[in-house]
Formats: structure tokens, C-alpha cells, sequence
């Protein structure tokens, strides 16, 4: 099994100053992609295996650096067969996620010195970190797994910085700094402010610069630095490179290990395999406080797509509503405890005057049972509220999903349509819609149960058409008799690794010959051409067989018709290599090939920065008409492919624009584009698998994204200084817009903009209604929209914020999209206490025949938010949980475990309301004869990680270890 990974790259300048966040150039230098990525990849199959372990399953796998995400998918799987067709897309994307969020704060927060512990910050860079995952930790509780990603990403880039900025390595450490997620624990020998700590380097060579008495000291310090001022306390060591200004100043040099090059690259590695460490710790953390299934949700491990439904729920609906229930029960039906079962469930209805409750869930019995809750009423004035709905979908299912919409009626928020494809271009969504009784003669339907008629002329479906061609999906026009044959595509799109060989939209429609590459790969092909009813086709193989439309059933398909959707089951045995469609129609139509097939790849839009590292970060909104371009290929998960050909597409047109690739290192391909121009395109990648050794010349493969990308003449970019916001409150986002031309900002430019700022969630909000640029202002304009977040907002709630730029005359526009948590501030920063009460020893007999039993007292204080869990973290026994008063009023959680003899070892984990862990484990001994039950109380605080072992007099053979971590 492969992926491959696609990266559209643009050019911008910057600099950065920390570990590079994406990518190597010198070959040799570990980059926070490489620590995030090892990291989540080693704790997953941590998790896997624990898992495994506790459900009797066996687990094989090495868990080492040299992991990949194909290995850990694979792993994981508990139909994880060599021959089972695996998708890591999902996976991938979710890690993906997390290290462009990472590399983000070196474009967002460069100057921000908490951010990279720069100056000595350790107590604000402590503060980020702690607040971060919080706030992650909140994010999971509302099952809001892409903006927890998004913040974990953040946290990672400030924890592994300090490894690579600070002097932990120099002073001889071999384990993470705890202390930097536990904020209640105090950061102990800071080097004060005024203490000396380097000295100059000598000839360039800074290896020994720090003073020896703060590594005698083992004082704790990391180095200043600023772009823009030499100036730092006397005596202060300088994070160093010929960015940092403070370098050059005595004493001169650095103490940066962010590569192999810097002032102390020696250390690189040594304080990488540590930033390792030390996010491994910080994911276990999460783990502990989120529990084992939804700590792998946010990781992203999943084989299955979501089930996302948005449904009209107005009067003339309740056949829709009726099969839109049919088809889910039946994929739940199917799938419930298997491999293909949906990752979540996602349900957001919508009429008019309202939209929501949004429904988010894991639990396949809520999804049905608020699915059976809608009903069919009103209708009023007809247009409901479409967009607001896919709107508020598009942000809660994860990245790449596909979206269903029932509707028979216009969209009457029409305003939402930048939006909607503003948030379809940044998620990667698919959108398909069934469209029921869309108008195509005089005749209107009778009055039901008296509702106002409704209709939805073909003027109106074309709203629907476009979000679908812009997302990849379809818009499928039916009757409501006739519904349940198109639903078959749900069906279809529920199973697991499905990808896109070809797509092609002719609006308008002309007849044309397409030819696409079946490979080995690929399994349960499907074809689905949308079109008028007089439109015919001929499908021929590469064998030469021909099946035209007019059998229903032939050598190489069977297909139905419903609507406007034809679908074709394709027979591709043996017959590997190019096929052809010919299709015949003057009318706009639609072609989509699909199949099932390990092989895929993802893309992600980003801007090259220049400077001290020259690297890559994510970039939101349009790329430039007629900038330089650049796709960056990763192969991953086999030796055996070879990327030949990334093309820019236009599916509804002849354009087509071909990259000239180069191999940069490490499976990483270069694709460079000169001058994309103005249009509409989807990325098409071909190329070999040579991976079967029954093929004496490689295979070839095709493989298509989905969704378009635009381009656009405008430049829209906006800045937030957090991506946190507590409930109640407002926050400012500054943002600019700039007429480009050739992919370069036009200084002498002008004119006005009509700018849009929307959120999912409906708070409060303000912005300018226009942005002029005027002769003076260097072609670019700037504006500030703000953010009010609803007092009653849900600590863990996330946000998207779109602010959109348009041209005077309507005819460009781009978007920058901004994702924020909401996060109340976390006062209770204490875990929670163990007090074991009492424990019963086992007989050194047969062990299957006994049993002991393990009670502790767990307590989270007077001040504290209260335990809300206490889990099995090791041991295969039962656990019961009650909860008394305490003499201090206090609430005490009494927990008592009981197990078999022969699994003698146990630790809980107590989690309270905002994320505190506390673990508490116990053992039992063999004796010659059963001991009595004996009380024994044990006071503990906590201690920075320290074990504390306490026994008890005399006979009773009990070893307890409270474990605070």
C-alpha cells in the first residue's frame, strides 16, 4: 500500500528560527514534521497495541522511529490483512494537519518569544503549553477532533522548540522536561535575570560558550534573539545565525540546535530524539485524560469516512427525510462493529426560518434515533436555509469528507455561496446533492397535507450544480418515487479507501471522447455520468470491447438510471490499462470514475519562505492568476512508485498545465509550473507501480483530486494573535487585501473591495463593508473584523471565520479562512489525589482460583472541578465507582478494583472536569496463605513525576506505587 502526498507551493518571503518546519534541505537536520510525525506515529501504535493486549488480539509490530503511517494504519486494523485494501488518507491528512498547524507559528507567532522559549521565556512558553492542552483536551470532550489538531499542532511547535533553544541538552539531560505540561509544578533554577550564561564564541566555534559555572549550576537558559535590535542583557546568550541581530553583539554566537548547521548542530539530533520524547509524553497526557478511542479519533486513525447528512426538513420533505433514514439505517446496519463503520455521524437540519442542532456523535443509536426525531413541517415562502446548514457541516465533519444534501427547494440564503466554496476549497469536502422534483416542464405538484407548492426551477438547481462541481460531488436530480435509486451513490461513497480516477464537467455540453487508466490496484469500479435524457455514451475497454448505452447490461458494465444519474458498475477483470468514455449530448453533463484502491494522494496549498531555513507553510485562499507555481510530490509507503506525470486540469475545458518534475530527496518530488493562468483546475497525477513481480513492465496508475482549485488576481491574508478565545469575549483579526499581477502584488493598483467576513457559529461579528486601495497605499488595503464569542459558549466549541475580498465588478475573489477553540480559562491546574484504603493479597497457589481487590479514595480538593473518570490504565480486572461525602465536604470518588490472582498489577487513571491526570496503581504479592483485608491509609501530593513507593508493617503483602504523571 502507497500514498502519495501533494503540496502546491508558492512562493513568498520569510525566515524562520526553530527546528524547519516541513523540510530538509541539507539532508541530514530532523524537522518538526519528522518530530511530529514520529511521535503521533509511535504513540498510536502504543495505543494500538495496549489495545490489542487489553481485547486479546495480537499486535506485531516493531514501535520504533522508523514507522510509517502506512505500518501503523495497517497495524492497527483488526482486519489489518496484507491483502485488505487499507486507505491511510485519513490518517495522513489528520498528521498532516498537525505539522502545517506546527510550521504555522513560525508564520503567524515568528516574533512571538513565548512561542519558541527565545529570551528566557520559559514561564510563557509554559503557559502556552499548558493553556494549549487545555484547551485541546476541551476540543476532544466536544468531539471537535479537527480544531483539537489544529491546536495540538501549535502546542508542538513551542514544546519542541525548547529543546532546540534552550541549554536541557547542554546540561546533560536524557529525558523530557516534565514540568513544561504540568503547570503545577514550579520551573525550578531559571538563570535570573541579570546571571551571565555565554561567553563569545572563538573563530565561529560556539561549542563551548556556555559559562561553565551555569553548567556546573545547571542553570536553565535559552537564547535571545530579534531581528531587529542587537540589544539583550549583558552577558546573555544569543539564539545565534544571521538572522538574529543579538548575535552579533557580546557575547557573540548562539546556542541554537534547530539544524545541523547552527551554533550547536553538533546537539541537533540529541535535542530532536528529545523533542520526540517530550511530545510523546504530552500525547500520552491527552491519551490519559481524553481515553484510548477518542485520543485515536484525534490522531486521526480511522479506515471509514463520516456519515454526513444535511436535510430540508420543510413539509413537502418527508419522503426525503424517509429515505435519507432508510439509507442510514441500512449502512449502520451493515457496518455497525466492522472495519467500514462510519468514524462519526454528522446531522445538520435546516428549514426557514432556522438551521441545527448540529449533531456530532460516535454513536450510531443517537445518529438514528435524531434522524428519526426530524419531521416534515412548514414551508412558507419555499427558499429555506441550504447554505447555512452545509455551511455549519462543512466545518464539523473532518477534512475530505462527503456531504449529502436533500432539498426540493432554492437556497434562500443565497448570500453564503463565496462561503460555502470558500470552506469546500479549504476543507477538500465533497458535495453531492439530490435535488427531488427540480422543474423541468410547466407543471407543479398538488398541495401536500396543505404546504404551499413548492418548486425549484433549473435556474435555481444551477446554485446546487456549481458547489458540486467545485467540490467533486455531484447534483442529482430525481423525483421523490425515484430517490431511492440515487441513494445507492451514499452507499457507494460509505466504503473504505475510495478514490477518484477521472472527473470531467462539460457546461456547456458538447460531445466528447475521454480515456482513463485502470490499474491492478483497483477494486468494485463504478462510473457515474449526469446529464440530460437524451445523452447516449459508449464505454470501450482496453481489451477493445465496446458496451454502448443502449444495454443496460453488457461485457464490460450493468448500469441503472435514476434522474439525471446514470451509474455504471464497471467489469474491469483483466482487462488493466486505458478505457475510453465517448459521450454524446449538447447539454451540460458530468463524468466521475471511482474505484476502490490502497494508492491515493492528498494536496495542501503553501508559501515558501525564504531566509535562514527556507522552508514551507500552510497557505489558506486562492493561488495567484499567472504566479509561478510549484507542486512538492512525497511517495510514501512503497520503493516500487514513480510519480511521471502531475498535471494542472481544467475539467471543463482543454486547459491543461504541465509541471516539469525533480527529485529533491527522500521519495520528494519538485513540480514546477510557470505562470499558471486564470481558471478553474483539479490536480491529476500519473505514474508506475512496479510492486508486483508478475508484471515483467510497471503498472501504470491515475488518480485525480476532487476538488478545484481557482485562482485569483486578489490577495487576501489575515493575522490573529491567538487561536484561543475565551467565552464572553472579542477578538480583533487584522487582515489585508492586494490587487497581485502575474502572481506579484501590483503597487500602482487601486480600487475597492466588498469584503464578507462569516462564521459557522453565528456570534457576534463586525467588518468593513469595503476596503479601498487607493495610489499611495502600495497596492494593498487593510481592515479589521472582529470576533464576539457567545458568553454561553462551551469551552471546547470551535469557530471558522471566512473573510472574503471582492472586485468591484463581481468577477474575482478570494478568502482566507481562520479556525479558533473556544477555551475557558483553567483555574483548577491540580490533579487529582490517591489515597489507597485498602488491598488483599493472593495466595502463592493456583493463581486462577483467587481473587484480590484493590480500593482508593481518589479526591480532587475543596477548589477543584470535581473527578470525572477513573479508567483501567493496566489490569485486566473489574472496576466499580461510588462517591461519598468527605469530612471536608470534599466529594471522594471510592474505587474499588477486582481482579484475578494471576494479574497481580493495577493502575488507575482519575481524570477530572478540565483535564487533570492522576494516576494510582497497586500490586499484589504472593503469600503462603490469604491475608485479611487490612486499611491502610496513604496521603500523597504531587512531586513532579516522582514514584513513592509506601509498605506497610508486619505481614500484610501489599506493594502500593503512587504515580503522579
Amino acid at each position: 500500500m502507497f500514498l502519495v502526498v501533494v503540496v502546491v507551493v508558492l512562493s513568498l518571503p520569510g525566515f524562520i528560527h526553530s527546528f524547519q518546519p516541513l523540510f530538509s534541505f541539507d539532508g541530514n537536520s530532523t524537522t518538526h514534521r519528522d518530530i511530529t510525525q514520529r511521535a503521533v506515529l509511535r504513540k498510536t501504535a502504543e495505543v494500538c497495541r495496549d489495545m490489542a493486549a487489553s481485547e486479546g488480539r495480537d499486535f506485531s509490530l516493531t514501535i520504533d522511529d522508523s514507522l510509517t503511517v502506512a505500518k501503523v494504519q495497517r497495524a492497527c486494523s483488526s482486519a489489518g490483512t496484507s491483502t485488505s485494501v487499507l486507505s491511510t488518507v485519513i490518517f495522513r491528512t489528520s498528521i498532516a494537519n498537525m505539522y502545517f498547524s506546527n510550521a504555522k507559528v513560525d508564520v503567524v507567532f515568528a516574533l512571538r518569544e513565548e512561542r519558541h522559549f527565545d529570551s528566557e521565556t520559559f514561564q510563557g512558553g509554559r503557559n502556552i503549553i499548558t493553556a494549549g492542552v487545555s484547551a485541546v483536551k476541551a476540543s476532544v470532550k466536544r468531539e471537535s477532533f479537527v480544531a483539537g489538531r489544529w491546536t495540538l499542532g501549535q502546542v508542538f511547535h513551542t514544546l519542541q522548540d525548547f529543546y532546540s533553544h534552550s541549554n536541557w541538552v547542554e546540561l546533560g539531560n536524557n529525558a523530557p522536561y516534565s514540568t513544561l505540561i504540568r503547570p503545577d509544578q514550579p520551573l525550578e533554577n531559571l538563570a535570573g535575570p541579570s546571571t551571565p550564561t555565554c561567553r563569545n564564541c572563538t573563530g565561529g566555534n560556539c561549542a563551548n560558550n556556555l559559562l561553565p559555572e551555569v553548567l556546573q549550576q545547571r542553570f536553565l537558559t535559552s537564547g535571545y534573539f530579534s531581528i531587529f535590535s542587537s540589544a539583550k542583557p549583558a552577558g546573555k546568550c544569543s539564539h545565534g545565525g544571521s538572522f538574529d541581530k543579538t548575535s552579533k553583539q557580546d557575547p557573540v554566537g548562539g546556542i541554537s540546535k534547530d539544524d545541523t548547521g547552527s551554533s550547536h548542530g553538533s546537539l541537533h539530533h540529541k535535542a530532536a530524539d528529545l523533542a520526540v520524547s517530550a511530545t510523546m509524553e504530552l500525547l500520552e497526557d491527552i491519551r490519559l485524560a481524553t481515553g484510548d478511542k477518542n485520543f485515536l479519533r484525534l490522531m486521526g486513525l480511522s479506515q471509514s469516512s463520516v456519515l454526513c447528512f444535511v436535510i430540508d426538513t420543510t413539509g413537502s420533505m418527508s419522503d426525503d427525510i424517509n429515505e435519507a433514514k432508510r439509507v442510514s439505517f441500512d449502512i449502520i446496519d451493515r457496518k455497525r462493529g466492522t472495519e467500514q463503520e462510519p468514524s462519526a455521524y454528522i446531522l445538520v437540519p435546516f428549514n426557514d426560518p432556522g438551521f441545527g442542532p448540529l449533531t456530532v456523535t460516535t454513536n450510531a443509536d443517537v445518529f438514528k434515533d435524531r434522524i428519526s426525531e426530524l419531521t416534515a413541517s412548514g414551508g412558507g415562502d419555499i427558499p429555506e436555509l441550504c447554505l447555512s446548514g452545509l455551511q455549519l457541516a462543512l466545518t464539523a465533519a473532518p477534512p475530505s469528507s462527503e456531504i449529502f444534501v436533500f432539498t426540493d427547494a432554492p437556497a434562500k440564503d443565497i448570500h453564503l455561496k463565496s462561503t460555502v466554496t470558500a470552506l469546500i476549497e479549504s476543507t477538500k469536502s465533497v458535495v453531492t446533492f439530490m435535488l427531488t422534483d427540480v422543474l423541468t416542464s410547466r407543471r407543479r405538484r398538488r398541495s401536500l397535507r396543505g404546504v404551499s407548492p413548492r418548486s425549484m426551477s433549473q435556474s435555481d438547481a444551477q446554485l446546487y450544480r456549481d458547489l458540486a462541481q467545485a467540490s467533486g460531488g455531484q447534483a442529482i436530480e430525481v423525483t421523490k418515487s425515484d430517490l431511492s435509486l440515487a441513494t445507492s451513490v451514499i452507499e457507494d461513497s460509505s466504503a473504505s479507501a475510495v478514490v477518484t480516477v477521472f472527473q470531467v464537467v462539460r457546461n456547456p455540453g458538447r460531445p466528447d471522447n475521454f480515456t482513463f487508466t485502470v490499474d491492478g490496484s483497483l477494486r468494485n469500479m463504478t462510473a457515474y455520468i449526469t446529464g440530460a435524457s437524451s445523452l447516449t455514451f459508449n464505454l470501450t475497454s482496453s481489451t477493445g470491447v465496446s458496451q454502448s448505452s443502449s444495454q443496460s447490461s453488457g461485457p464490460l458494465a450493468s448500469f441503472t438510471t435514476a434522474g439525471n444519474l446514470r451509474r455504471l458498475s464497471l467489469n474491469t477483470d483483466n482487462q488493466t490499462g486505458s478505457w475510453e468514455i465517448r459521450v454524446d449530448s449538447n447539454n451540460p453533463y458530468s463524468v466521475k470514475v471511482t474505484g476502490q484502491s490502497s494508492v491515493n494522494f492528498i494536496y495542501n496549498l503553501v508559501e515558501a519562505h525564504e531566509g535562514a531555513h527556507g522552508d514551507f507553510s500552510l497557505k489558506e485562499g486562492r493561488p495567484l492568476s499567472g504566479g509561478n507555481a510549484s507542486l512538492l510530490v512525497s511517495v510514501t509507503g512503497s520503493d516500487t512508485v514513480k510519480v511521471t506525470e502531475v498535471t494542472l486540469f481544467d475539467s471543463s475545458g482543454p486547459t491543461e498545465v504541465n509541471g516539469s518534475l525533480q527529485l529533491v530527496g527522500s521519495g520528494n518530488f519538485l513540480v514546477t509550473f510557470s505562470g499558471v493562468p486564470a481558471g478553474d483546475f483539479v490536480v491529476r497525477l500519473r505514474g508506475e507501480d512496479s510492486s508486483s513481480s508478475s508484471r515483467s513492465t510497471p503498472s501504470s496508475f491515475q488518480r485525480q483530486a476532487s476538488t478545484q482549485i481557482k485562482t485569483s488576481s486578489i490577495s487576501v491574508t489575515a493575522l490573529a494573535n491567538s487561536t484561543n478565545i475565551e467565552p464572553g469575549s472579542t477578538i480583533s483579526i487584522p487582515f489585508t487585501v492586494a490587487t497581485t499581477t502575474n502572481g506579484v502584488v501590483n503597487n500602482s493598483a487601486t480600487g475597492s473591495f466588498t469584503v464578507r467576513a462569516n462564521n459557522d457559529r453565528s456570534y457576534s461579528s463586525t467588518s468593513p463593508n469595503t476596503v479601498t486601495i487607493t495610489a499611495d497605499s502600495g497596492g494593498k488595503a487593510n481592515g479589521t473584523v472582529t470576533l464576539t464569542v457567545a458568553a454561553s459558549a462551551a469551552s471546547g466549541t470551535d469557530v471558522t471565520l471566512t473573510i472574503e475580498a471582492e472586485n468591484a465588478a463581481s468577477t474575482d475573489i478570494n478568502y482566507t479562512v481562520l479556525r479558533f477553540s473556544v477555551s475557558s480559562k483553567v483555574t483548577d491546574i491540580t490533579r487529582p489525589v490517591c489515597q489507597v484504603v485498602s488491598s488483599t493479597s493472593c495466595p502463592s497457589l493456583s493463581c486462577a482460583t483467587s481473587q484480590w481487590k484493590f480500593i482508593t479514595n481518589l479526591t480532587d480538593g475543596i477548589n477543584g472541578t470535581g473527578i470525572e473518570s477513573v479508567t483501567i490504565r493496566q489490569g485486566n480486572g473489574t472496576l466499580n465507582t461510588s462517591t461519598v461525602a468527605g469530612a471536608g465536604g470534599e466529594n471522594i470518588t471510592v474505587a474499588t478494583y477486582s481482579a484475578s490472582c494471576c494479574s497481580q498489577n493495577v493502575e488507575l487513571a482519575a481524570v477530572d472536569r478540565v483535564g487533570n491526570v492522576g494516576t494510582c496503581g497497586g500490586q499484589a504479592r504472593e503469600s503462603a496463605t490469604a491475608a485479611p483485608v487490612t486499611t491502610a491509609a496513604v496521603n500523597t501530593t504531587s512531586t513532579g513525576g516522582h514514584t513513592f513507593s509506601t509498605s506497610h508493617c508486619l505481614w500484610i503483602s501489599v506493594a502500593v506505587s503512587l504515580l503522579w504523571k
